[in-house]
């Protein structure tokens, strides 16, 4: 065999080599985006909304009755895949939660699968497309960089608690800045905690909102669930989350 033949051969190998790196980095994205496209195809979006829960209020309690375990996974498996496709539906799905199963129960399945959801959306970001995202919203992550290089636990932890940014940009950003996967979990569990809570004590306490909305002949919405107390609760939470990176960083500057 002739070395040029030789060195054909190694090219060809290393072609096929490099189709099939590029095939399995981009497997995370190309699932996500079929998932949310086949989401919207399927119409699954509009079951998603206070007005079909209100519509529906008593099969899915009849249901969940009836189906109590098997229910309650659905739900954390339901809520895990719309974080994971970025559904724009997470307040929504928690406040389900609450009126279905209680606050209590509630709050902690959605804590758990909404971490799980956003774990996914975290590894496909750094392993899969993290390239062509830092290129298309790097000026919009710019701003977190110094954050994340100090003190990633701390800086995640009150982006978290206090959602300046868009929730599916908090679950992609990390990425950028090369933190660690259990800082990542660590931080949006706890982070998430508060709003978790709150949505699902708000979900429990769901039927006087439901009948008061249809008494007036409109469809409920955020707005009538959201009040100025629990925005500013969540504004306190973040402040007392930033005072451990504050006075590490004080420090740090005296020594």
């Amino acid at each position: 065999m002739s070395e040029e033949t030789m060195m054909t051969g190694r090219s060809e190998e290393k072609r096929q080599e490099g189709s099939g790196g590029t095939v399995k980095r981009f497997a995370p994205l190309a699932v996500v985006v079929a998932g949310l496209a086949f989401g919207y195809a399927m119409g699954w979006h509009q079951y998603l909304s206070l007005g079909y829960l209100a519509e529906s209020r008593e099969f899915l309690l009849d249901f969940v009755d009836k189906n109590y375990l098997a229910s309650l996974f659905g739900f954390l498996l339901v809520y895990a895949l719309a974080v994971a496709f970025s559904f724009p539906a997470a307040s929504v799905l928690t406040i389900f939660g609450g009126l279905l199963f209680g606050w209590l129960v509630a709050g902690v399945v959605v804590a758990v699968a909404a971490t799980l959801g956003a774990t996914v959306v975290f590894v496909a970001a750094r392993t899969a497309f993290g390239d062509i995202l830092h290129k298309k919203l790097g000026s919009r992550v710019a701003r977190l960089a110094d954050g994340f290089e100090r003190d990633a636990f701390g800086y995640l932890l009150v982006l978290r608690l206090a959602p300046i940014f868009p929730f599916w940009i908090i679950n992609i950003a990390p990425a950028f800045f090369e933190v660690r996967l259990r800082t990542y979990v660590a931080a949006t569990f706890i982070g998430i905690l508060p709003g978790t809570f709150a949505y699902a004590w708000l979900g429990q306490g769901l039927d006087s909102v439901l009948v008061a909305a249809r008494e007036a002949g409109r469809e409920v919405s955020l707005r009538d669930l959201v009040t100025p107390e629990i925005t500013l609760a969540f504004l306190a939470l973040a402040l007392v989350a930033l005072i451990p990176t504050v006075v590490r960083k004080l420090g740090g500057g005296r020594g």
